[in-house]
């Protein structure tokens, strides 16, 4: 905001600002208040924001209800090492777009860019068939693989990468840098912010997945944070005071991960070609 804004202007735009927190903020913070009530304070009609009996037994009794360590590890697992993988992989394709010129490099970028437009249900029957065939189905390898490469990161890795100045990888090579090295030493580093923002967004992305890990794995012992939640989900009744409990459990990891990272991610942002 400009220093230049008048004092009014300044009081409206903060107070739209915040109105419009709140009103985003107003469902994590019912289903957060939801989770401590009972079962049937959860169905009164009209219903209740806060809970007439705080009911702290509602997170044990769902944690003894089913393994909820194992499918927290995981999720963590899983979240962690396509996270890592995300990073390595759309870096190394971002690099060799931006700072290498060969023939087809623009039309390999606008080409791999184009894909955002195909559906992803469209290419998971494809995706699933190949993965059973290389013996991955019904493994963790099978949910992490896969969605690993993605334009999205390639585009906010390569924006970024742009931005480094060319003469500091003529200037490596010239000191007798191989092309990891420079890769490793100097482009890596410098592209902190961009790897932040990737990051966040890889960590949203795999630890809500639903839908291809519920493709994938039909094994209990390999489920995930978010299958195992499907398993409080009745044929006639649903425990939703547990269900709640969990997703306030599921929800801490991403939001401790975003206040981690918050600093790095807005100087991402604003440096990759995100912002409006």
């Amino acid at each position: 905001m400009s220093r230049k804004t008048s004092l009014p202007a300044r009081v409206v735009i903060y107070t739209v600002l915040v109105l419009g927190s709140l009103i985003m903020f107003v469902p994590v913070f019912w289903i957060a208040l939801s989770s401590f009530k009972g079962l049937g304070e959860i169905y009164l009609s009209p219903a209740t924001f806060f809970p007439k009996k705080w009911i702290f037994s509602n997170y044990s009794e769902a944690i003894s209800q089913f393994p909820f360590l194992r499918y927290l590890w995981n999720s963590i697992f899983v979240t962690t090492t396509a996270t890592i993988l995300t990073l390595f992989i759309n870096s190394l394709a971002a690099f060799a777009l931006s700072k290498y010129k060969f023939p087809g490099r623009d039309f390999i970028f606008i080409l791999m860019l184009a894909t955002l437009m195909v559906p992803v249900r469209v290419i998971m029957l494809p995706v699933y068939m190949m993965i059973a065939r290389l013996g991955m189905a019904n493994t963790l390898a099978g949910i992490i693989i896969p969605p690993s490469a993605t334009p999205t990161g390639v585009f906010i890795l390569r924006q970024y990468m742009l931005t480094i100045p060319d003469e500091l990888i003529d200037a490596a090579k010239i000191d007798g840098a191989g092309h990891f090295q420079i890769y490793s030493r100097i482009i890596m580093p410098l592209s902190t912010p961009a790897l932040a923002v990737l990051t966040v967004f890889s960590v949203m992305w795999r630890w809500n997945d639903f839908l291809w890990p519920l493709i994938v794995i039909n094994r209990e012992k390999l489920f995930t944070l978010q299958l195992a939640l499907a398993r409080f989900r009745g044929e006639l009744v649903t425990d939703w005071n547990y269900v709640l409990a969990m997703t306030v459990l599921s929800i801490l990891p991403i939001a401790f991960v975003f206040v981690f990272m918050q600093r790095y991610l807005v100087r991402g942002i604003a440096s990759t070609g995100l912002k409006g």
